[in-house]
Formats: C-alpha cells, sequence, structure tokens
C-alpha cells in the first residue's frame, strides 16, 4: 500500500482509518519488498469504507510501481474519489494524488529479515470542500521488515503521519501481518493494525483485516479484502483490486513477472528476494495497499 493515505478530510472515512492507508494491496499493512529492477506493477481497483457517518473511497483507484534503480521502487497512485455522508448525495473527483520512494535497506538471508523505508507524500490534488482531498500536503515515514520461511510470509512495521489542517493532529500506524501460500494460485493472509488519533480529541483505532491474492496467470492477479475496526470509531473496509506485472526488459510473454509465490522450487530464501525476475507478492492492500492501495 497497500495497501488509504491521504483524504483525512472525507467525513465518511476520517472515523475509520483518519487518513485511509493504500499501503500494499489489499492490506493496510505494507512488505519492505522493492519492485525489481525494470519491472513493474500495475493496480487497478475499488477501495472504499462505510462508518455511521458515510461512505467513501476510490474507483477507480490507479497504483503503479516500477522499478528504478537497484532496491528502489517508484510509486505513484492516481484516484478517483468519491464521498457519500449519510443521508446527502455523493460527490466524485479526482482525488488526492500519492507520490513516493520505496528503498530496501537490508536484504533478507537465512537469519536476518529484510527491512525498508517507504516514504510518502500525499500532494492535495482533490477537493476539500466536496470531500474529495485533505486539503493538505500530508507524509508518511514507515519502516517495515519481512522474514519468509517456507509457504509463510511475516511483516509489518509502524510509521509516522504529518496530518496538518484545522481539527486534525499527526498520528501513527502500526500493523503486522501474517500470510501463507496455499498453491501457486492462492494466498491468504490476515493483519492486525493499530492507528491513533489523527483529530483533535479523537480515538485510537485498532482492527483487522483479511485477505486473498489469486493468480489468474503469469501477469494477472485478483486482490482482495475486507476488514473492521475492533475499538474506536466504528468502521468497516474493503478493497478489490487487479494486478499485472511485467518485466520491461522482456520481449516474451513468458518472462512476465510471477506475483503468486515468492520464490519458485528452483529457489533459495537467499538469493530469491529482490532478485531481478524474481517474484513478488503484494504485501501489505497498497495501500495499498492497502486495502492496501
Amino acid at each position: 500500500m497497500a495497501r488509504w493515505t491521504g483524504r483525512v478530510g472525507r467525513v465518511a472515512l476520517a472515523a475509520l482509518m483518519a487518513g485511509s492507508l493504500r499501503a500494499g494491496p489489499p492490506f493496510l499493512t505494507d512488505d519492505p519488498e522493492p519492485v525489481a529492477l525494470h519491472h513493474m506493477e500495475l493496480y487497478g481497483s475499488w477501495m472504499g469504507g462505510r462508518t455511521p457517518d458515510g461512505a467513501s473511497g476510490d474507483l477507480p483507484l490507479v497504483e503503479f510501481n516500477l522499478g528504478i534503480l537497484p532496491e528502489t521502487q517508484f510509486h505513484i497512485v492516481a484516484p478517483l474519489a468519491y464521498a457519500q455522508p449519510a443521508g446527502q448525495p455523493t460527490t466524485r473527483g479526482y482525488g488526492d494524488t500519492e507520490l513516493g520512494f520505496k528503498v530496501r535497506l537490508l536484504r533478507e538471508t537465512a537469519w536476518r529479515p529484510q527491512i525498508a523505508i517507504f516514504p510518502l507524500v500525499e500532494i492535495p490534488t482533490g477537493s476539500a470542500p466536496r470531500g474529495l482531498g485533505a486539503g493538505h500536503t500530508q507524509v508518511y515515514l514507515p519502516v517495515w521488515i519481512q522474514k519468509s520461511w517456507g509457504p509463510w510470509t511475516t511483516y509489518g512495521g509502524t510509521g509516522w503521519w504529518r496530518n496538518p489542517g484545522d481539527g486534525q493532529q499527526n498520528w501513527h500506524y502500526l500493523g503486522w501481518l501474517l500470510q501463507r501460500d496455499l498453491s501457486p494460485q492462492v494466498t491468504l493472509g490476515g493483519e492486525l493494525y493499530r492507528q491513533t488519533a489523527s483529530t483533535v480529541g479523537g480515538r485510537a483505532s485498532d482492527g483487522y483485516t483479511l485477505g486473498a491474492i489469486v493468480n489468474l496467470s503469469d501477469r494477472d492477479h485478483i486482490l482482495v479484502s475486507a476488514g473492521r475496526n475492533l475499538s474506536g470509531d466504528r468502521g468497516t473496509h474493503f478493497y478489490l483490486g487487479y494486478q499485472m506485472t511485467l518485466d520491461l526488459t522482456s520481449t516474451r510473454g513468458d518472462r512476465l513477472l510471477t506475483s503468486g509465490s515468492r520464490c519458485p522450487p528452483s529457489c533459495t530464501p537467499t538469493r530469491c528476494p529482490g532478485q531481478a525476475g524474481a517474484p513478488r507478492l503484494p504485501g501489505a492492500i497498497a495501500g495499498a495497499g492497502p486495502l492496501g492501495p
């Protein structure tokens, strides 16, 4: 992402996820693994949430990730946002644009996890008066950690949000996820998260997300998740998306990047992560990805 990062000003999701973290699709928590050099990921998705105050989200939300340098990924999200306060008409329009760079600091070994930073900037391109944007530039500074063994992978981390504006305040996110490859076609995962209050006088929220990734082919993948808050303000959230993965140096379709399993059978944990052409499981919607995109 997710995996949900910008629109703190939206009435419906302000209480739910404060700035709705996109993170690593389809979860809110992201992973530290960047897209390999000269590879790309393209997502088209529907991401949204509902609280007693209404509903809001992005449809479609377009996310693009590109390996521009070794261990470095460029990231951009362009959303068509909507907001539907309870009992009022729905407004639609372009939302806040997200830009970022994921940089892996340490590769995973047999005993050491991989670690990355993923600074993000939310540019206030959406209309705040219409509930489609935050109205202020926001900055997110997270650190992500991951370790894999066999079909299991666990990752998570924490981040600080700069959240200016009247009635707003800076806040922190903490999340951790566990997922398992059931087969080369299906991966299931679940996360727990905590978010401090993003508004003055607001409440912290704890919750969970459950999700799945289905590989239709080496190129095409379906991502889905849903979750809810367990404490703080009541709310639910969901993500439904399509992902295309591609090796830009390839002239043959059989070299498309596989996303459903982190390592093929011939791969070892110490040489697979981050290798050009090695499969990468979107990890944390996201925002994702978040749900997170």
